[in-house]
Parts: structure tokens; sequence; C-alpha cells
């Protein structure tokens, strides 16, 4: 595309100048890479939103994200933390859809949105340096979409290349890739129907070097298959870092800018150490179970500290407490890393007591109690109807969702005073990753009629909350009699490392602090066949796939603990639901017949909802129509069932009815043998003796049995008698002989 001649005007005339491009405007720069069966990703930068540090618009295939990322120049007062935001949104027009609501605009993100970003920040956090403190903001807009190129598995290698032409001081590049196996093949960014069609789903990040975050769904798959999944997505990965190193260089951004954001005191760190090292070492050795006692045992000898202090010191009391903190978490490690001793006791391989319980909640559909240590999860499931299923509007998928799960954390589970202001993304994520461990042994839709709402309330928290509402949840399910395949359980590894030494510790069920303290929160879940679910972020450089093997083996063993200590409780599902439980009927009738039980504008099965008490819901599957029949009252069931039979039933040659008179006419009467469906009973098939006309005989309203006796093969109608179930009388001949 090229613009038309630009004027310079002079006293005299005006001169053309030379025609200019988009490009040489612009300085805008391609880069493209490919993926592993030649499929080409392309990186275009230096044409949309200039203005923004970094900015680039990524495309494969039809598939187009625009990523931007600002930060300010200098970190405010007092932030001691990165105070990064990183928003995915879809943008409606990129796949031809106009939003829902009653706005038409797009609003907050929906869960979705949020997991996304979610994956992207987890990637992108551990990129930048320890002490950069200024507010920063990645955006990644959809503003194309394909279902055969799949947005979230380009979002964060987006970000990344946005920081990659910024001055914005990343340490190295990244990139993240999904990796599926269909047909015992491994595809990278596959399309959507490769997606479905997979027994393995995985979202891997990593630099050139070291992977950083691992989070998806699988079948039951191994240990073995999961390591090679990762390393199979490695490999695109590299060659994706590696583009953007060229990127950086095109767009003169190799020099990042410099920053100064901390205040340090050198001498006043080696005191700190000095005085407190010892101490903290001293104290992690004692082995304390109790999270609040041991958080107060830690937290005295600097309240004393600094209760010593005179009011006019000039020793800088947020450094000391900013180096203090340092000094707990490495005395913290070395124990661990030197004499294999772990905070509460256990070792590292042990996981907390456990104590479970269900059908805790009279009233609940389904109820559990499960409790690990000091992470406590109540659980509840309620069914319902396909009227409850959860709508989907977004600009990629839409649809309805049959299985929900609700993850809570209130202040209250940690001790702390915090207002309810709805789940965070926290929540979200952590309830995402429980339904995607869940969902792998839930009953097919086909085979399961009920909308299933899943809802886990942490009570108390020390740690590994998601992996408890995994079991907890698992334990709902069968105390409710859904016949999932078979129980899950989850647990929460964690690793203490040091690259100088070559020492790690690998940590089975890791308490909250063993959390903030370590280098890799690893969780799995999974069933005794198999992992369904996975998600790792790492914080340290160097994990071999060695040291991750052990982990994942080390996390075998854990998970198969748990799942043997709530098979204690309940091993399978109930053989039946709770008696206030809605019972589901289906009945698969022809498509030609869901008409007739709809009713003109819904007013058949309207009236037999308000009849009988029951749901119905119609619905066409597979060219057939699928009618379910809920009620938590047997007798109302059965009455529903019966009326709903009886419209789809087709009458039979032969068959003997108890009809109803709809109507009298000369030549006979039209007679209901089943709901909606009217015989024709000929005033000559009323009575053996001759009638003259239709006076008197009958009345509307009366009931009369007849036999279907022909159906019209043209037509359709049917030909009732009355007379062939009287006794006939004799003929005039037999009369007189007798």
């Amino acid at each position: 595309m090229r613009f038309p001649f630009r004027f310079i005007y002079t006293l005299d005339n005006c001169v053309p100048a030379c025609p200019t491009t988009i490009e040489t405007m612009n300085n805008i720069i391609n880069k493209t890479c490919k993926l592993p069966d030649g499929r080409e990703i392309s990186i275009e930068t230096g044409k949309l939103a200039r203005q923004a540090d970094g900015a680039v618009v990524v495309r494969q295939g039809n598939t187009m994200l625009l990523a931007t990322a600002v930060a300010s120049q200098n970190a405010r007062e007092g932030v001691d933390f990165l105070p990064m935001s990183v928003d995915y949104q879809e943008k409606f027009a990129a796949t031809g859809k106009i939003p829902g609501g009653f706005l038409k605009r797009e609003g907050r993100l929906s869960d979705y949105e949020i997991l996304i970003s979610r994956l992207v920040d987890r990637a992108i956090r551990p990129l930048f340096p320890d002490d950069y403190h200024a507010e920063t903001q990645i955006n990644i807009t959809l503003i194309s979409g394909d279902e055969n190129a799949l947005p979230d598995s380009l979002a964060a290698f987006a970000a990344s290349c946005a920081l990659a032409v910024s001055d914005i001081p990343v340490q190295e590049p990244i990139s993240e890739v999904r990796v599926v196996r269909v047909d015992g093949e491994y595809v990278i960014n596959p399309s959507l129907e490769q997606k479905e069609k997979s027994d393995l789903d995985l979202i891997v990040a990593a630099s050139k070097d070291n992977i950083l975050m691992v989070e998806g769904e699988m079948k039951e798959v191994s240990e073995k298959d999961m390591l090679e999944a990762m390393k199979y997505a490695h490999d695109a990965i590299k060659v994706q870092c590696a583009i953007q190193v060229e990127l950086a260089e095109a767009a003169g951004k190799t020099v990042k800018r410099t920053f100064d954001h901390e205040e340090k005191d050198e001498a006043l760190k080696a005191e700190v150490h000095k005085m407190f090292y010892d101490k903290l070492y001293e104290i992690a050795r004692q082995q304390n179970p109790n999270k609040k006692e041991r958080s107060e045992n830690f937290s005295k000898p600097l309240e004393e500290y600094l209760e010593s202090l005179p009011e006019d010191t000039e020793i800088n009391k947020d450094l000391v407490k900013k180096y203090y903190k340092s000094v707990h978490k490495k005395a913290c490690r070395d124990l661990v890393l030197n004499e294999k001793v772990r905070l509460d006791g256990r070792q590292l391989n042990e996981v907390r007591q456990i104590w479970t319980e269900v059908n805790y909640l009279p009233m609940a559909h389904g109820s559990s109690i499960f409790t690990r240590g000091e992470t406590q999860s109540l659980s509840t499931v309620t069914l319902g109807t396909k009227l409850d299923e959860q709508m989907v509007d977004g600009a990629m998928f839409d649809g309805y969702n049959k299985f929900i799960l609700h993850y809570n954390f209130p202040g209250f589970s940690t001790g702390e005073v915090k207002p309810n202001r709805g789940p965070g993304r926290r929540e979200v994520g952590h309830g995402n990753l429980a339904m995607r461990a869940l969902k792998q042994v839930i009953p097919a839709d086909d085979k399961n009629p009920y909308t299933i709402r899943l809802v886990s309330d942490i009570l108390e928290s020390n740690g590994s909350s998601s992996m408890a509402t995994v079991c907890a949840g698992s334990l709902a399910l069968m105390d409710a009699g859904i016949p999932i395949s078979a129980p899950v359980s989850g647990i929460a590894m964690g690793m203490i490392s040091d690259s100088t030494t070559g020492k790690y510790s690998i940590l089975s069920d890791i308490l909250g602090d063993e959390d903030h303290l370590g280098d890799m929160d690893f969780k799995v879940t999974g069933t005794e066949k198999g992992i369904t679910a996975c998600q790792m972020d790492l914080k340290v450089d160097g994990l071999t796939y060695e040291v991750l093997e052990e982990a994942l083996n080390q996390a075998k063993e854990g998970r198969l603990h748990i799942l043997n200590e709530m098979k204690k409780t309940l091993s399978q599902s109930n053989a039946d639901l709770k008696p206030h439980a809605p019972r589901a009927y289906s009945i698969t009738i022809d498509k030609e017949m869901i008409g007739a039980v709809i009713g003109p504008g819904g007013k058949v099965v309207q009236e037999i909802q308000k009849t009988t008490g029951a749901t119905v819901v119609i619905e066409e599957k597979d060219n057939k129509g699928v009618v379910n029949i809920f009620s938590n009252n047997q007798e109302i069931m059965d009455a529903a069932i019966a009326r709903i039979k009886a419209i789809v039933s087709v009458p039979e040659v032969g068959e003997v009815y108890d009809g109803t008179v709809k109507s009298i006419m000369p030549f006979g009467a039209f007679v209901e043998i089943m709901p909606g469906k009217d015989g024709l009973l000929h005033i000559s098939e009323i009575k053996w003796e001759r009638l003259e006309s239709m006076d008197g005989v009958m009345e509307v309203g009366e009931k009369v049995k007849v036999k279907l006796v022909e159906i019209d093969k043209k037509t359709g109608k049917y030909r009732l008698s009355r007379k062939v179930l009287l006794p006939r009388p004799p003929k005039k001949e037999e009369t007189q002989e007798a």
C-alpha cells in the first residue's frame, strides 16, 4: 500500500515529493518462525500502538494478538514488590460477533480471560529483576480469532515479544506453547478439533534454558508421558526465544533502561544476618507443627530488637525488616538442605495427617470435609437440570457448561480480616485447576442428565487448598451418587535448592511457609491409573528433567497415600442419590414427536409441568428427541412420565383404549384414545343394532372403551369400533328356532 504524493509548499509552486510507504515511515519490522510441522508464526512491530514502550502483533493463521507493554520510569515510594498487571481480553469483533447482555460491549474480564491472564503473568513475572519495582502493565488483545489457531497458546509469546522491543529491563525472552497428544503424536499449538481429540493438553512456558510454568489436564496419563510432552514443547519454545533476540536487535532494544528502586545498606544487611541467623535457624529446628505459634516465634526476635532501639535511632527500621525476612528465608532453607528437617517436623516425603467425612450437611445433595494438617475444605454438590447449565458467551467460545466448580477463600481461613468482594483471580485459577482435575472422571454428557455444581469453601488454609478442593470434591461427588469413573486426589510438591552447592530437597505436601520459601510449587492430581491435571511454577533456574522426574514420582507416592486415606471414608460412589435430590428419567423419542410434546407455544409441556410438578426439558440430539424429566418425588415423576409416554406413543391396530368423547357429529363421534390422538367412531360401529341418528346416544366427555380396527395408510386417520367389544346379539333365524 502507498500513500498519495506529499506536496512541499514554496512561494513559487508546489513540488511533488518522493512516494513513501508505511514501512519506511514507521520502521516496521517483521520476523517469522516455524512450528515443528512447518506452520508459521509472524511477529510485527512498528505499525500499531507506537506510543507504548513495546508493542507487537503476533499472528498464526487468522489469529492475531496485539500485545503492549508499558512501565513507569520510577517506582512509587514504599513499594518493595513488582506491581505488574497482565490483562488478556478478546474483542468480539475478532470473530464476527456482537457481545450479549444489555450494553452490547466488552465488559469486565470473563473467567476464561482471567485464566489466560494468569498463564501469562506466571510466565512473565520471573523475567524481572528482584529489585525492579516500577508499575508495569501488559495488555494482550485478541483482534482476530480463528479456532484453527487458539489464542491462549500465543498470549505469553506475544507479551514477551512486546517486552523484547521495549527498554523495560527483563532478563531474557520466554515463550509459551500448547502441546497436545493426538493418536500418540504430539502437536504444538493445535486446532480446536485436535485439542478436543487429545488425551493430554499442556500449556508450557520456558526460556531457552529452563521450564518456568506448566499447566494442563490429561486423561490419566503417566508421569513419563507428561515429561515427554514438556520436552517436546520446550524444543519449540527455544525457536521462539531465538527469534525474539533477533527482533530486539532489529528494533534496537538490546540495551534496557537503568533503574534504582531500592535503598541499600550492605553493612546493615551483614549486621542483621550476623545478629539473627543463628536464632532463626534454631527456631526453625524446633519443628513446630502449629502455623500460628511458628509465626509468632519467628517474629519475636525482630520485635524485641526494634523495641530495644531508642526513639531517635538512625537505623532504618524498614531495611531491618526487609533484611530480616531474607535471613529468615535463608535459615529455613538451609535447615532443609543441611539436615533434611522440615519446619513442622515431617520427613521430606511425608504427608500431613488427614481426616475426612462425608454426608456432613443433611440437606445438600452431596457433601464432604477434607482436612489435611491445617488446611480444610468443606465441599458441596448440587444437582440441577439443563435449565441450570452455565451459559458461556465469549468471542472464541460459546455454549454451556454442565459441570461447574467454584472455589472460595474467605479471610478467616488464615485468621485475617478481609472484606468479601467476590472471587479474585487466585480463586478463579484454583477453582479451574480443581475443575480440570475432576472433569476427567465425570460421566459423559450423554450419560449424565444433571448440571453439577461443586463448591469448595476453604475453612482453614496452610498450603495447598486447591489440592484439598480436589480431594474434598471427589468425596462430595461420590457422596452425591454421581458415578465418577474413579476417585481423584491431589498433592502440592515443593523444592528447596542451592545452585552453588548443587544440593536440593523435594518436599511433599508443602506448607504455606514452604511455598513462600521454596523454589517450586508443583501441584499434581490423578487417579490410581494416572495424572488428570497439573500446575507448576518455578522460581529457580536450572531445574533438570531428572529432578523433575524425581518430583513427579515422589508426587505419585503422595497422591496414592492420600487416595488410600480418602477410601477409608468412601471408596466409590453411592448407589443412589440422596432422598431429597432430584431424580432424572430420560425418554428418547422420534424427532417428529418433539413438537407434540412441546405443543404450540410450549402449551403442552408447560401444562405437564404445572399439573405434575416435575421439570421437563426437551432437546434434539443426533436427530432424535431427548426428554429429561426431573423430580425428587417418585409419584410426580411417574405422572409426568405417563403423560409424555401417552403423547409419544403410537396407537396400534387391535389394541383396546379407554377413550373420551371429544365431539359428536351426525355420522358418529370423535374419541380421544391418547393425548392429542382422536379417532372416528362411526355411527355403525357403536352398537350392533342400527342407529338412525346420534341423538341421545353419547355425550361429550363420556368415557367409552373402543378398539382401534384400522389406520388409513394414506391419511393416517384412526378408525375405531365399540361394537366389536360388545356381545353380538343372535340373528332372527336363531331366535325363531329356539
